[in-house]
């Protein structure tokens, strides 16, 4: 089992920063890819970043690439999620997840809710006009 909590969420300002933590504890939680998805009120669940697990490869939604980045301290069993030039249609309740993703697979594997087992309970990112 692997738990997973987020922090980090908050209201900002159009334009603003803000910096989401995902703090991953369990077995071997550090073998596990990690991924961030959004969920917008009266919207489906959307992909927004994921990285491997080893670090070495990182994957984004179109409409967050060049704002957001996603990082991970396997050291601390941490993964970041900066979010950069936030708009207010970035408002959302983010979630992250950990997952058994192998090395190699099609990055289109990252972006699917069901390829990840555990799950937190969200953080709340408001972004005001």
């Amino acid at each position: 089992q692997v738990q997973v909590v987020e922090s980090g969420g908050g209201l900002v300002q159009a334009g603003g920063s803000l910096r989401l933590s995902c703090a991953a504890s369990g077995r071997t939680s550090s073998n596990y890819a990690m991924v961030w998805f959004r969920q917008a009120p009266g919207k489906e669940r959307e992909f927004v970043a994921a990285v491997s697990w080893t670090g070495r490869s990182t994957y984004y939604a179109d409409s967050v690439k060049g704002r957001f980045t996603i990082s991970r301290d396997n050291a601390k069993n941490t993964v970041y999620l900066q979010m950069n030039s936030l708009k207010p249609e970035d408002t959302a309740v983010y979630y992250c997840a950990a997952g058994t993703i192998a090395l190699g697979v099609s990055a289109s594997y990252y972006t699917h809710t069901t390829n990840y087992n555990y799950w937190g309970q969200g953080t709340q990112v408001t972004v005001s006009s």
